[in-house]
């Protein structure tokens, strides 16, 4: 299977007022595995970035000047991610503006026609429901390491977000994921399991003394020890 992860950086955040893409990063996947080739342009987007937008990209005005607009690349684009499942975070946001660049492009069709979309946030919050579920959030949650990501950037966020998808859905029925080879004119199935090590969270302080008093608590209403305590899990 062919996957894309994709991120995008914008001028602000409403597609409908104009705004426009600035950046678009992408890694490509192959069986759950990557495949060392990625897709990574600044855009000239032909307007003001918004104030809120530089403050989390980092990205001036004067920076884009330079760089193509998105129907120089569009042609580029479309053949890196075509046919392939594309992974977004918060997906109908990156989709909504490569939609309007694509329809500015002159691009026919939908990119939902081209590609199917897979959204992490959706997975995440069926996943955990009612927690923080951005891809910070994730990373600590997941143990991905985010620690040099200072500011938003499309192809660093796709690169984390790599890592991310492939750590939340590990535990998938299909992850012995089959590759077929030829070995004297017959195929053989070759599995490839992908291990994500366990993350284990120590109880702190505060958490130890609740479970100890609760202990107490069932001790006293029972009149003897209780099951943990007789089964040495404290």
């Amino acid at each position: 299977m062919r996957q894309i992860v994709l991120d995008t950086e914008t001028t602000g955040l409403e597609v409908h007022k104009g705004h426009r893409l600035i950046e678009i990063g992408c890694i490509e996947l192959s069986e759950r595995r990557p495949t060392g080739r990625s897709f990574h342009r600044y855009l000239n987007p032909d307007r003001a970035i918004d104030e809120g937008a530089k403050a989390v990209t980092g990205i001036a005005d004067e920076f884009l000047l330079d760089k193509p607009r998105f129907h120089e690349i569009a042609e580029e684009f479309i053949a890196f991610v075509d046919g392939a499942e594309v992974i977004a975070h918060n997906a109908s946001f990156d989709v909504g503006f490569i939609n309007a660049e694509l329809e500015r492009a002159g691009v026919a069709g939908p990119f939902e026609q081209r590609v199917a979309v897979i959204d992490t946030l959706a997975l995440a919050r069926e996943m955990w429901p009612g927690q923080r579920n951005g891809l910070d959030a994730l990373c600590k949650r997941l143990g991905v390491d985010n620690s040099h990501r200072e500011l938003h950037g499309a192809l660093l966020d796709a690169q984390l977000l790599a890592d991310v998808y492939l750590a939340m859905t590990s535990g998938q029925g299909d992850l012995g994921f089959a590759s077929e080879a030829a070995t004297g004119g017959q195929m053989r199935r070759e599995r490839t399991l992908v291990v994500v090590p366990l993350r284990v969270q120590a109880a702190d302080a505060e958490e130890a003394a609740a479970h100890a008093a609760r202990l107490q608590a069932i001790e006293k209403a029972g009149k003897a020890p209780s099951l943990w305590v007789q089964l040495g899990w404290n």
